[in-house]
Formats: structure tokens, C-alpha cells, sequence
């Protein structure tokens, strides 16, 4: 087979094409023209099948694991592709290690270092209770994630472009020491004890199951992750789609339950913002595979949806009326259920919203729903 690779120009990459053996995979592909060109290792090629003139249709991306035979079918000796390079790439693991490093080391160091004397503080600093677990919780957030990178984690793409790692850590770092600055300042105020406990253990809670939920997609990727975009089943992914992104979300409104700082809300309104634009490119790729619940936030309505759609079942399932019925009942039931502690779980979060606002803002809330 001979495969003519052009570049999004038209520009022959490759002067005279390159033979390959009709067996050969795309992976294949990349190497030889890695070994051409030197310089384009395969994760940094991305190999699509040219469009014509004017087309609004976005390119099919080849697949490395796939065999060029299956693209261009057995009758087909000859193969026209469009090359781009991707530019450097590093891989997804390094990307995340070092953008989590960050905030890992630097918060600590606005702890444990009298910092602040370089901005003019010279008064005695006395360390409060609020900010030693604000530590630990902190600590033991990007460590997790250090960990879910390496040993559970699975990812469908191995490389990342390296402009990532500096925009990523940007992101982290910046933030992590804004952050830090405010909760471990000499003149920080902290909450009342309750509204502490209240907000670290909530916080706690929605870690360990953002623990679980990457559990759950974890195991809907093979060893090389492999598997494509697969519906997530179980737990949260029966109310939300992107129930890890709901809990990292509600995690850090623990966090600030518990500081109430100014910077720690800034970060999780623009994790948030972030986050939601992707549950919804999430979300959409699902729902043309079926998916048809709530994309981030928990929602009756989006439950209710997911709970009529087992009932329908039911009855596709059973054919008698007794054990439909039975079923429906059953299911019913479970919406109820399901529907209150929807409600429940969302006023406690609003409470503790509620709660942990300023008393300025909290008459002008007061002000407003009368």
C-alpha cells in the first residue's frame, strides 16, 4: 500500500510517499514517518483524511491502533493523508504531577515560614486551629490527586501539548499561593468552630467520593485506555454525568465553608466555570449514546428522567401487568426517595452557604427572598 501523507498546505511531507504492507496500522504509519522526518514522533502527528474545498465537516482523526485497511477498504492500494503536527508533547501524568506540585509545596510555605514579614508584617504570628486543618485538608487533596495520577487514572489520550504545563501551572501554582496568603495571614479571622467542622466535614466527605466516582471511570478504561466514550453507571452517575466534577466542586465549597476567604471562593467559581464547560462537552458526546441526565449539578429533574426511564423498561421487561406494575411501584418509590434527599442534600449545601456569609451579605439575602 502506498500512503501519500500531505501537509493542511498540500505540501508533500513525505517526497514520494511511503510503502507500507497492506497489515500495517496507523501506528506503523507514525513510526515511518517518524524515521523519515526524525523530528514528528508520533504522538506529536495527528493523521486525518483530507476534506474537500469549503467543507464545514471537521476530519476524521485516525486511530493508531486501527489498520489502514479498514480506512480505505480491501480493494484500495493508495492513500491520500493530511498531516499536522501537533507540536512538543509531554505526557498527561507529568502534566498533572507537576501542575499539583504546586499548590502541594507552596501552601505549606505560607504556613510554616513566617512569609509575611516580606510584606511588611512585623507583628507576632499566632498559628489558629482553622488554618492547621485548612492545611491538612489542603495537603491531602493534591496528594490524592498525585496518586489518582499514577495509580488510577486512565487516560484515552497519553500526551498532552507542553504549552499545557505552563498554562496548567500557572493556573495551580497562582492560585495556591493566592490562597495560601489569605487563610494563613497573621490577620485572618476564623470562623466559629462549628461552621468548621461543619464545612471540613463536608468536604471530607465529597473527596472520598470523588475518590470512588474516578474509581467507577477508571474501570471503564482498559489497561491502555482504551474503551472510548462509555456511559459511567453507579453511585452519582445515576443523578449527574459528571459526578467527579460535581464533587471536586462542592470539596472546595467545604473547604471555604470552613476559611471563608475571599480567594478560596474566586477559585472554586472559576474551577466551576471551568468544569461545567466540561461536563457539557461531556455531557453532549454521551447523549448520543443515550445519556440522558443531568450533565453536573444534582437535579430532581434529571433524576426523575433517569427514574422513568426504568420504569419504561420495566414494562418492556415483564410481560404480565402484575410484575409491571410491581416494578413501576418499585421504581416510583425509589424516585421518592431519591427526590428527598435531592432536596435535602441541596438545603444543606444553601445552609451552609447561608452560613458561612458575611452578615452583610446574608441581610441583602434575607432582603431579596422577602
Amino acid at each position: 500500500m502506498k500512503v501519500t501523507v500531505v501537509t493542511r498546505s498540500g505540501r508533500e511531507l513525505i517526497k514520494g510517499g511511503l510503502e507500507l504492507n497492506d497489515s500495517a496500522t496507523v501506528a506503523d504509519l507514525q513510526e515511518a514517518i517518524h524515521k523519515r522526518t526524525k523530528k514528528f514522533y508520533p504522538s506529536r502527528q495527528r493523521l486525518t483524511f483530507p476534506l474537500p474545498p469549503g467543507s464545514k465537516e471537521r476530519p476524521t482523526v485516525l486511530q493508531y491502533n486501527k489498520r489502514l485497511a479498514e480506512y480505505t477498504g480491501a480493494s484500495s492500494d493508495q492513500l491520500t493523508l493530511v498531516f499536522k503536527d501537533l507540536g512538543p508533547q509531554v505526557a498527561y501524568s507529568t502534566l498533572f504531577f507537576w501542575e499539583y506540585l504546586g499548590p502541594l509545596i507552596l501552601y505549606p510555605l505560607f504556613y510554616y515560614y513566617n512569609v509575611y514579614q516580606f510584606f511588611g508584617y512585623k507583628g507576632e504570628r499566632v498559628i489558629r486551629p482553622v488554618q492547621t486543618y485548612a492545611l491538612y485538608y489542603w495537603c491531602f487533596h493534591y496528594f490524592k490527586r498525585i496518586m489518582e495520577t499514577f495509580f488510577v487514572h486512565r487516560f484515552s489520550h497519553a500526551t498532552s501539548p507542553i504549552s499545557n504545563v505552563f498554562r496548567n501551572c500557572a493556573y495551580y501554582w497562582s492560585f495556591g499561593a493566592y490562597i495560601a496568603y489569605y487563610v494563613n495571614h497573621p490577620l485572618y479571622t476564623p470562623v466559629s468552630d462549628l461552621q468548621m467542622k461543619i464545612g471540613f466535614g463536608f468536604g471530607v466527605v465529597c473527596q472520598l467520593a470523588n475518590f470512588y466516582c474516578h474509581i467507577l471511570l477508571r474501570n471503564l478504561r482498559g489497561p491502555g485506555g482504551s474503551g472510548g466514550y462509555q456511559i459511567p453507571r453507579g453511585f452519582l452517575f445515576n443523578i449527574v454525568t459528571c459526578a467527579n466534577y460535581t464533587t471536586e466542586i462542592y470539596q472546595w465549597l467545604g473547604f471555604n465553608i470552613a476559611t471563608q476567604t475571599v480567594a478560596g471562593y474566586v477559585f472554586m467559581v472559576v474551577a466551576a466555570a471551568i468544569m461545567t464547560n466540561w461536563a457539557l462537552a461531556k455531557h453532549r458526546r454521551l447523549r448520543k449514546v443515550g445519556f440522558s441526565i443531568s450533565y453536573l449539578l444534582p437535579c430532581v429533574n434529571g433524576c426523575r428522567s433517569y427514574s422513568i426511564l426504568k420504569c419504561l423498561m420495566s414494562l418492556q421487561l415483564y410481560g404480565d401487568f402484575k410484575s409491571s406494575f410491581y416494578v413501576i411501584v418499585v421504581n416510583a418509590f425509589q424516585l421518592l426517595i431519591t427526590h428527598l434527599c435531592l432536596q435535602l442534600f441541596l438545603l444543606l449545601v444553601w445552609s451552609l452557604m447561608f452560613l458561612s456569609a458575611t452578615s452583610r451579605i446574608r441581610n441583602l439575602l434575607i432582603l431579596l427572598l422577602l
